[in-house]
C-alpha cells in the first residue's frame, strides 16, 4: 500500500512511491507529468517546500537533500493526480495501480469520518459528563450542612420520661 501524507491539510502520495507503484522509473513519471502540465493543476500536484518536507523526515526515511540521492523534491500528488499521471502513463499496471490507490484513499476517508463520529459522541458524553458533575456539585453544598452539623451537647438536653429528680 502507498504511504500517504498529509501536506497542507491534503493527503498525498510522493513522486517516488508513486513510480514505484505505478512500476515506472520516477524519472518517466516526472515526464509524463512535465509534457503534461495543462493536465495537473496545483490541486493535483505541487512541490512541497523544504519545510514541508523536513516535517516529513519523522515519517519517512529519504536522501538528505543536497547530499546524494535525490536533487530534485518530490512531488506530492493529490488523489485526482494519482489518477492522472496514471492516464498520462498509460501502462496496464498504472491501470490498475490507480483503482487501488483510489480504493486506499476511499478507505482511509471512511475510517476517518468513522473516527469523526466517535469524536462526536465522545464530545457528547463529555458534555453530559460536565452537566452531571454541576449538579453533583450542588447536591453535595446543599447535604454538606446536614452532614457536617455538630451534634449537640446531651447533658444540655432535658431527658424525657420517669428519672429521679425529674419531679
Amino acid at each position: 500500500m502507498p504511504r500517504i501524507y498529509t501536506i497542507r491539510r491534503q493527503r498525498v502520495v510522493l513522486s517516488p512511491d508513486l513510480a514505484l507503484l505505478y512500476g515506472v522509473e520516477p524519472r518517466q513519471l516526472t515526464q509524463a507529468v512535465s509534457r503534461n502540465l495543462e493536465k495537473f493543476p496545483p490541486d493535483f500536484c505541487f512541490l512541497p517546500t523544504r519545510e514541508e518536507l523536513v516535517n516529513l523526515k519523522s515519517q519517512i526515511v529519504t536522501s538528505s537533500l543536497g547530499h546524494g540521492g535525490a536533487r530534485k523534491p518530490p512531488t506530492a500528488f493529490t488523489e485526482h493526480g494519482c489518477l492522472m499521471a496514471a492516464t498520462v502513463l498509460r501502462s496496464e499496471k498504472a491501470v490498475q495501480m490507480s483503482l487501488y490507490l483510489v480504493r486506499a484513499f476511499v478507505q482511509m476517508r471512511e475510517q476517518i469520518s468513522s473516527n469523526l463520529g466517535v469524536l462526536k459522541r465522545l464530545a457528547e458524553i463529555d458534555k453530559k459528563l460536565l452537566e452531571h458533575d454541576v449538579v453533583l456539585r450542588e447536591v453535595v453544598e446543599r447535604l454538606s450542612p446536614l452532614l457536617n452539623h455538630e451534634p449537640e451537647d446531651e447533658s444540655k438536653k432535658p431527658k424525657i420520661g420517669y428519672h429521679r429528680g425529674n419531679r
